[in-house]
This record gives C-alpha cells, structure tokens and sequence, in this order.
C-alpha cells in the first residue's frame, strides 16, 4: 500500500538507518532512537491511515514520525526500554517463523517483550549494543532487500502491506537470510564494543 514513488526513499531511510544503528548504536545512541522512533510513529499513523491517498499518507507518516522520534529521545529510558521489548519481539516472531507459520502466539510476544524491557533497563550499556547491533542489521537488510526490488516487485508491495518487517522478495525469509543477518550482527557488535568509549582509570601518583 506504499505508493511506487516513496518506496525507494523509504528503503534509503531504512539502509541508512539500519547502517548507523548496527555499527555506532551506543555511540550514537539518541540518534538512533530518534530514527527508530520516526520509523515506529510512521508505521502506527500510516498504518492508522489505511488506504488514503498519497498525501494523506505521507502527511500521516511524517507527523508520527515527528512525534515518534521526540517521544523516543526525550524519555531516555522508556527509549531504552523500548529497544528491549523490541528485540525480545523480534527473538520470538524469528523463532516463531523458523517452527510455524503465522504470527506468534500473543502471550510469548507480551511475555518475551517484557522480559527484553526489563534486560535492557537493568544491563543498559551492554544491550544497548546488542538491540543496536542486531536491530540495525535487519533494518539494513529490509532496506536493500526493497531496493534489491524490481518495479514489478513494488507494484506488488504497493497493493499489500504499507510495511513489511521481514527481508525477501516474494515472501518470509529463508535460512540463508538468518544467517546473514547474524553474521552482519556479530560484525556490528564487534565494531561498536570497540569503538565505545572507555570508562577513564585514574593514575594513582
């Protein structure tokens, strides 16, 4: 239900985000927060909005957006909290779709969400590069797969959903998607532990 013309630019956003999320998360923390609440804001309004015409649409998008990104950077820690529900649902829909088909079982999403939130609340650096890690490689996976898409392939997506939270071209990712996606992950998180500043020792005289 993406119109054709914003679907490419849409993908940018998402590579580019995906890009700084996965390899400089920690260190560019409320950056990250501000493109992942935009992009959580515009799926709830343009998702709100349904079948409207184009403008509607985008209009709807980017004011969430605008509200998704402020909400996310001003209440740092509901940020946080957040990113670690949002991996906790990512854990399951990945582990679900890998068993079954279909969506996961309501209660595991809530469950695992909560879980997530309270990890990342407690042991905040470290899951902070992790959620980044791992939650920027997809977000980058998602953005190439739909750039990686023939006209056809769009005018397809158009029809359908206004976003789709999963890479491939004709449907659900295969086990060779997952093992990319882990294998981008594991070189985010050893750019990002690093990279991130150090805690600075003292010189006792």
């Amino acid at each position: 239900m993406l119109p054709l013309s914003l679907q490419v630019p849409a993908s940018i956003v998402l590579l580019a985000g995906g890009v700084v999320a996965c390899f400089a998360g920690f260190r560019l923390f409320k950056l990250v927060l501000g493109i992942y609440g935009f992009i959580l804001g515009a799926l709830v309004a343009s998702s709100m909005v349904g079948t409207a015409e184009t403008w509607a649409l985008v209009a709807a998008a980017v004011a969430g957006g605008a509200l998704g990104s402020v909400v996310l950077v001003a209440a740092y820690f509901a940020g946080v909290a957040v990113m670690g529900a949002a991996l906790g649902a990512m854990l399951v829909n990945v582990g679900w779709s890998l068993v079954r088909t279909g969506d996961p079982h309501p209660v595991a999403l809530i469950a695992f969400a909560a879980v997530g939130a309270f990890v990342a609340l407690y042991f905040q650096r470290h899951v902070i590069i992790i959620v980044t890690a791992f939650g920027g490689a997809w977000t980058m996976m998602i953005g190439a797969s739909a750039l990686m898409m023939g006209k056809a392939g769009r005018a397809a997506s158009a029809s359908t959903d206004v976003w789709v939270l999963y890479p491939g071209q004709a449907g659900p990712p295969g086990p060779w998607v997952y093992a990319a996606w882990i294998a981008l992950s594991l070189v985010g998180l050893y750019v990002q532990l690093h990279h991130a500043p150090k805690k600075k020792t003292s010189k006792k005289e």
